[in-house]
C-alpha cells in the first residue's frame, strides 16, 4: 500500500522532492539533446514520463526550468576545467588546457550549450549562468595569471582583464566554430592558446617560448592531462 505523504517526514519529503527537481532536469537534458534547443515543455514532461501540470509543480515556470538546466550544464563544464587546472603545469598549458576543456564541452553538448547560451524563449536565465561560469573561470584564470607575473617580479594588475578577455575570446571563437567546423577542435586550441599566451607574455615581460611553433608545441593532447606536454619529447628546449 502507498505511503501516505502526510506520515512522510518534512526533511524527507523536501529531500524527496530535490531528487525529483533533479531527475526532471536529466530528463530535460535528455530532450534538449533530442530536440534541440528549441525544445517545449511538453517535449521535456514526455522525457521525464509525466505530465506538464506534475513538471510544473516543480518548476516555477519555464525560466525556472532553463535556469535549473544552465546550472547542471554549468557543473559538467566546470567538471572539465577544474581538473586541469589543478594540475601543476606551465601557465601557457593551463591556458591550453582551460580552452580545450571549454571547446570540448561545447563539442560534446552543443544543443545544451545554444539552449542555456542562445534560448530565444527564455533568453535571461542563461545569461545569468552564463555570467557566472565567466566569473569562475575568470577567477580561477586570473589566479593563476597573477601568480605567475608576481613570481617574476611584474606588476599583477593585468591579470583580472586579461583573464575576462581570454573567456571573451575563447567563448565568441568557440561559437564561431560550433557553427562552422572549419578546423579541428585541437587546432583551434592551437590557434587561441598562441595568441593569447603569447600576447600575455609579450605584454608582461614574461619568459616564454617566443615563436608560435614552439607555443603551439606546448598545447597538450586533448587525453593528455595538463602538464604532460611540458615534459614529453617534443616539448621545446628551454630558452637561454
Amino acid at each position: 500500500m502507498p505511503q501516505d505523504p502526510r506520515d512522510v517526514k518534512p526533511d524527507a519529503r523536501e529531500r524527496r522532492r530535490a531528487e525529483r527537481r533533479t531527475e526532471m532536469v536529466e530528463a530535460a537534458i535528455e530532450a534538449i539533446r533530442a530536440h534541440g534547443p528549441g525544445v517545449s515543455v511538453a517535449q521535456i514532461a514526455a522525457s521525464a514520463g509525466i505530465t506538464k501540470p506534475v513538471l510544473y509543480r516543480h518548476f516555477a515556470d519555464r525560466a525556472d526550468l532553463q535556469r535549473a538546466v544552465g546550472e547542471a550544464a554549468a557543473e559538467m563544464l566546470m567538471e572539465r576545467i577544474y581538473p586541469v587546472l589543478a594540475v601543476e603545469a606551465e601557465p601557457i598549458e593551463h591556458v591550453a588546457a582551460v580552452i580545450d576543456a571549454f571547446l570540448h564541452g561545447i563539442e560534446d553538448e552543443p544543443q545544451l550549450y545554444r539552449f542555456v547560451v542562445a534560448n530565444p524563449a527564455e533568453p535571461a536565465p542563461g545569461a545569468e549562468i552564463v555570467e557566472d561560469v565567466r566569473g569562475r573561470i575568470g577567477a580561477l584564470l586570473a589566479t593563476m595569471i597573477g601568480e605567475r607575473l608576481r613570481a617574476e617580479g611584474r606588476d599583477s594588475g593585468g591579470a583580472e582583464p586579461w583573464a575576462q578577455g581570454l573567456i571573451g575570446m575563447v567563448q565568441s571563437a568557440g561559437e564561431w566554430w560550433l557553427d562552422r567546423r572549419t578546423m579541428s577542435r585541437e587546432a583551434l586550441t592551437n590557434y587561441l592558446s598562441a595568441l593569447i599566451w603569447g600576447g600575455i607574455a609579450g605584454v608582461a615581460g614574461i619568459d616564454a617560448p617566443t615563436a608560435n611553433a614552439d607555443i603551439l608545441r606546448l598545447v597538450p593532447d586533448p587525453h593528455t592531462p595538463a602538464g604532460a606536454a611540458a615534459t614529453g619529447t617534443d616539448a621545446p628546449e628551454p630558452r637561454p
